[in-house]
């Protein structure tokens, strides 16, 4: 599968001198969803810019479906959609009408059609005749989301598009993702629900100082990251590890009615049957036990940890 997207040694640096991005090269195939990682003041935003033509790079080069954003702006623009993290939506204006002037500003005919299943798609199309002033935060980012999707791009950013949207319309809203992906929309979401990008990313792109530090599967990711924790829930409190357990990686819980180990899920041995062995030699009876898995949020913690000088 082609690349949408080819980012090569992108920076970006402001008059005063403020680097947001440095040496940043990022490749992004067709069809695929991409989570893009990282604290505030990352460069996740001006990437995204940059990409976008809302910034001008200071050196590098992007290319959108194989047109320069720079010298061949027009066409990489038509391909790209952006909702951006603030509401900038046209107060007294129709919903309907959003939608049809956005895709005509991109050139495009019209198509009543294709904007009522738009707008159907987001639940949107009971509101096509009310104003923007008069609909929720929530109901705004989806109108967003379809001003985006006006102009029938093929790669859409998604920066924070559910800040702020109740429970119920985000778990709608990455169904209307999971559509576009089946359609062939390629897309990069920031979020700071990490829990999302967990849920429907295909890969994690991990920011940090203005550089990507990671790109990799999710999967792939959180097998060679992640660590499981078994924890042990004892029958009598205890006020101190045993002895016969110190070549084991265990601590004792606060309560002192639980010892959790952690292991490596990729080594050779997890060690498992050896400590069940040691605790029964020493006389320590379990009333129940259970296994816990590395979240993608442990995960990004933990390489941020490794950023820190």
């Amino acid at each position: 599968m082609r690349n949408i997207l080819e980012i090569n040694e992108l920076s970006k640096t402001y008059e005063n001198g403020f680097s947001a991005l440095s040496s940043t090269s990022l490749n992004v195939k067709e069809g695929e969803i991409l989570a893009l990682l990282g604290p505030n003041g990352a460069g996740k935003t001006t990437l995204i810019s940059t990409i976008c033509g809302i910034s001008v790079p200071t050196s590098g080069q992007i290319k959108v479906g194989g047109f320069d954003i720079q010298s061949q702006y027009r066409e990489a623009r038509k391909l790209i959609g952006l909702v951006p993290q603030e509401i900038t939506l046209e107060p007294f204006e129709k919903v309907i009408n959003t939608i049809r002037f956005s895709r005509g500003l991109f050139g495009k005919p019209k198509d009543d059609a294709y904007v009522e299943k738009v707008l159907r798609s987001l639940s949107l199309w009971d509101k096509k005749d009310s104003r923007i002033m008069q609909l929720s935060g929530g109901m705004k980012r989806r109108v967003l989301i379809a001003k985006a999707l006006a102009h029938e791009p093929r790669l859409l950013f998604l920066d924070e598009p559910t800040a702020g949207v109740d429970v119920e319309l985000r778990q709608s809203m990455w169904a209307v993702v999971e559509e576009l992906r089946k359609d062939g929309v390629t897309i990069i979401l920031t979020t700071h629900y990490i829990e999302e990008a967990e849920a429907i990313a295909d890969r994690i792109a991990v920011i940090a100082k203005g550089s990507i530090r990671l790109v990799e599967e999710k999967a792939a990711l959180m097998k060679r990251l992640g660590q499981k924790s078994l924890t042990l829930e004892l029958q009598n409190q205890m006020d101190q590890v045993p002895e016969g357990l110190s070549e084991f990686r265990v601590v004792l819980g606060d309560d002192g009615t639980q010892l959790i180990y952690e292991y490596d899920t990729q080594a050779e041995r997890t060690g498992i049957a050896r400590l069940m062995t040691a605790l029964g030699e020493q006389g320590i009876v379990l009333k129940d036990l259970q296994t816990n898995q590395s979240s993608l949020e442990d995960i990004f913690v933990n390489l941020l940890k490794e950023e820190q000088p």
